[in-house]
């Protein structure tokens, strides 16, 4: 077993694209195994930010394979976007960037359905991205989809949209009053971006098994809250964030996978609609917000901040079944005098240390803090953990010490080379 598993382990945003990047230059693949380009990894090498919306991170590193499993929902105009901006780069990925033929094309109808439902949700809004992944999602399950893979045949691919396109127009018109598209249009519109990465279709199946016992990582987006089974729903995304997406959404099975890392920030942030227990709508959570730059890498939206929580913490952890934790953005932290972590809530008159399964009963929950004294140094050049000011060290192994987790990295900066190893991964 030489698989390793990249998950969110809060709502998202945890910063992935980062510990990812850093990782694939030990990996010999890199797979996004779900979701779409509602998702947005930002990478900074060299001073340079990079920000990947579809492609796995390990892009940046020359020779090393990087697939979009059959999980994932396409936007082929992001997609095509992304290559170009590696071209510009002087990236040359012709032989070592896949595609699964089985992952569903997101369709310009699929984004209007988005937009337009959510605009009707009035202020019930979920706070979609509005890029079409649920209404591809949807149409994958109710077997309306046109995959990837029918880029590579022309008239079947006709026959479909012929057939689909119809029923969404209806749905369009009908339901929520907006205007039809038009076939020639769409069709040719998706044959013409479909030409670019046709070379890049294989059955990516196949090609991870064939790779096994290679050093393989597995990214995922968005995070374990927001998974559509286990997350706060009806507040998550429409695809699986958690392990099983893994096997799910590449191919490959357990037996693959030897590590499983959650990444979560040394505090908490969250986008869109739904409960988030300690948030603060303060000046602390806008410092927070100021100093860790968190505003949406794909939409440029401000991010909810709060301390960290332990309980949904735990929560992931179980789900997953993490094998350590990756903390990033400790930096952040510095210059706080107190910090607060959430070790319980009080729901309904009781406290407890589990995740409640609905989010209106997250709504009511209140979270019950231990607090620990900060540090002000600056701890952006630490590169061993003994570097750390010892209230630093305290907070890591207060986390620890509350998730039964190890912790095996610490990012203490965006920069690729910011980070403190207490466990070599790969």
């Amino acid at each position: 077993m030489s698989g390793t598993v990249i998950v969110g382990a809060q709502w998202g945003d945890e910063g992935k694209g980062k510990v990812v990047d850093y990782l694939a230059g030990k990996a010999d693949t890199v797979v996004r195994f779900q979701g779409g380009n509602n998702a947005g990894h930002t990478v900074v090498v060299g001073g340079k930010k990079v920000i990947f919306h579809l492609v796995p991170s390990g892009m940046l590193y020359p020779g090393k394979l990087v697939v979009i499993g059959n999980g994932v929902v396409v936007d082929l105009e992001v997609l095509n976007e992304e290559l170009e901006n590696f071209k510009q780069m002087g990236i040359d990925y012709k032989d070592r960037f896949f595609i699964s033929s089985s992952a569903h094309i997101i369709f310009p109808y699929h984004k209007e359905i988005d937009a337009l439902r959510e605009q009707m949700r009035g202020d019930k809004k979920i706070g979609t991205t509005k890029r079409g992944i649920g209404p591809a999602y949807e149409d994958k399950v109710a077997r309306m989809g046109i995959r990837i893979g029918d880029l590579l045949y022309p008239e079947i691919l006709k026959g479909k949209l012929e057939t689909y396109l119809d029923h969404q127009n209806r749905y369009i018109v009908d339901i929520l009053g907006g205007e039809p598209f038009k076939f020639e249009d769409v069709y040719e519109e998706i044959m013409k971006l479909g030409g670019n990465i046709k070379k890049h279709i294989i059955n990516t199946t196949h090609l991870l098994h064939r790779l096994k016992g290679k050093k393989i990582l597995f990214e995922g987006a968005q995070g374990s809250l927001l998974d559509v089974d286990h997350g706060t729903y009806p507040f998550v995304t429409s695809s699986n964030t958690t392990i099983g997406g893994v096997f799910t959404g590449s191919g490959v099975n357990p037996s693959f996978i030897s590590e499983i890392i959650g990444i979560s920030k040394a505090y908490t942030t969250r986008v869109g609609g739904g409960p988030f227990p300690t948030e603060l709508n303060d000046e602390t959570g806008q410092r927070l917000r100021d100093r860790g730059g968190e505003y949406g890498a794909t939409t440029g939206r401000p991010r909810r901040t709060g301390w960290l929580d332990i309980v949904a913490l735990n929560y992931a952890a179980k789900i997953n079944g993490l094998t350590g934790i990756a903390i990033t953005k400790l930096d952040v932290l510095s210059g706080e005098e107190e910090i607060k972590i959430a070790v319980e809530y009080e729901c309904e008159g009781e406290i407890t240390g589990e995740f409640p399964p609905f989010s209106y009963l997250l709504e009511k929950c209140v979270p019950v803090y231990k607090t620990l004294p900060g540090w002000k140094e600056d701890i952006s050049d630490c590169r061993n953990f003994s570097d750390l000011p010892e209230t630093a060290q305290n907070y890591i192994h207060r986390i620890e010490e509350l998730t039964g987790v190890p912790v095996v990295m610490v990012s203490v900066g965006q920069e690729r080379e910011q980070i403190i190893h207490l466990k070599e991964i790969i």
